[in-house]
């Protein structure tokens, strides 16, 4: 496969290059046509990407907070990672996990540490992980991953796993289809060629092209539900950023599935990193404006927030457009049950815990939820893109987000958190459309209140 039909580094640079002299008219224009939802092309995107004007980064903010709930609702998704092993053997100068790396303790775990590990998830009211390793085929191999989530599967109330790994083959990610994985979500770091070549040295990793055609290999094993985005802060975010659309673009064409989620990871310190400081730092304006044009560009993808930024950035961040974070994470294995600094692949920033995250959120006037319901209707690739370019997910979304977030404020939340839980969601239940849909929620509501779980639409 000729990987320039995917990525071609000119065109980028091109269409920034032609991006500058875009008048603030123009700009404003597709700002105002990003609100119809339909998404804007990479040269509407990369106008945008140019803008440091404080009033237009305003109005880009609005439209962001207006397409999101138009597409999502008010819903903020919750999960948490799992870290099943630091082990690799790749050499990826940026990374805590590195294998130069000899501060690091190194650890894989066995399928019971798996399960007291996603226990220990659980039991904060989480049910939906990502399931994340280095990669060394000696221990990570295709087997472990499988293992590891059907172990979580079989012993613990986790209703949806998704995978963060290695490019595998078809044949490997066939195994992860059958064990029931929800996203498959690989990020390329830096679709800049001569800086992905800099900053990773040696292991498989060094293979671009091979890392970046992963996604076809999953489609054609029948996973159609995939997850990117660039780590930034290794190159210009604006070639990063605009590269990641023209992938979901291309992917999008080629599929008719684009992505279902863009993460937002920017590069954080690690314990052992061989980088002394962060290459190309973003602002913290920038990084929001970031956020908001992934939601402008491509309003379907949910946009997902790690544990990496501020607790203050985090809570400003879900109004620009951000559908899922996570929320009381452990990067290293066996953290849930005994952290250890010394394992971590990078050093959070945000360690509340979900309870604490749950009221914030609620503050806000979102809603939390723990839906898992698309992946078990097989409403994924096709049938989920149809519904959410066409803006009707979120009937299926916002009462699926009411059960569950009650589920959770019946059997873990803390008293603040139930109280402010409750009053949140008798405001959330007058705005199901639909009489039917809202007489049946309010007995399933009912139902929940005397023991059943896991009931969703």
């Amino acid at each position: 496969m000729n990987t320039l039909n995917i990525i071609d580094e000119g065109k980028v640079n091109d269409i920034l290059e032609d991006a500058k002299t875009v008048s603030k008219e123009e700009i404003l224009n597709i700002i105002e046509k990003s609100k119809d939802c339909f998404g804007l092309t990479s040269k509407e995107a990369a106008a945008l990407l140019q803008v440091h004007d404080e009033d237009i980064l305003n109005k880009m903010f609005e439209a962001a907070k207006y397409i999101k709930e138009k597409i999502y609702g008010n819903r903020i998704v919750m999960f948490a990672p799992l870290y099943t092993s630091n082990e690799c053997t790749n050499n990826c100068l940026y990374c805590g996990f590195r294998v130069n790396n000899k501060e690091l303790h190194r650890r894989t775990l066995c399928p019971n540490e798996v399960i007291e590990e996603a226990s220990a998830i659980e039991n904060q009211g989480h049910k939906r992980i990502l399931l994340v390793c280095g990669e060394d085929k000696r221990v990570t191999h295709i087997d472990h991953i499988v293992d590891s989530v059907q172990a979580i599967y079989d012993n613990v109330d986790i209703r949806r796993i998704n995978v963060n790994c290695a490019p595998l083959e078809v044949d490997e990610f066939k195994k992860l289809k059958d064990v029931g994985i929800g996203t498959y979500q690989i990020f390329q770091e830096t679709y800049h060629r001569p800086t992905y070549k800099k900053m990773h040295v040696s292991g498989s990793k060094t293979d671009y092209d091979y890392r970046l055609t992963a996604i076809e290999r999953a489609f054609e094993a029948g996973i159609d539900d995939v997850g990117i985005g660039p780590l930034l802060g290794l190159y210009d975010y604006k070639f990063d950023v605009l590269a990641t659309l023209i992938h979901a673009e291309y992917l999008d064409h080629k599929y008719n599935v684009g992505p279902h989620t863009i993460s937002v990871p920017r590069l954080r310190p690690a314990i052992g990193s061989a980088l002394e400081e962060v290459p190309y730092p973003i602002s913290d304006t920038d990084f929001k404006k970031i956020v908001a044009i992934y939601r402008l560009a491509v309003p379907y993808t949910g946009i997902i927030m790690s544990t990496r930024e501020s607790a203050e950035l985090r809570d400003e961040l879900l109004e620009l457009g951000v559908s899922q974070m996570s929320a009381g994470s452990k990067t290293n294995p066996g953290g849930y049950e005994e952290d250890d600094n010394d394992a971590k692949q990078f050093v959070g920033n945000d360690e509340r815990g979900l309870d604490e995250i749950l009221r914030v959120v609620c503050k806000q006037g979102h809603l939390p939820s723990f839906c898992t319901a698309c992946y078990r209707n097989n409403r994924t690739g096709e049938a989920f893109m149809e519904l959410a370019k066409d803006a009707h997910i979120h009937e299926f979304c916002q009462p699926n987000a009411i059960l569950t977030f009650k589920e959770n404020l019946v059997n873990v939340a803390s008293d603040e958190t139930k109280k402010m839980g409750e009053e949140l969601l008798n405001r959330e239940i007058e705005k199901i459309e639909g009489e039917k849909v809202k007489a049946e929620t309010l007995k399933r509501l009912e139902r929940i209140e005397a023991g059943e779980k896991d009931l969703y639409f």
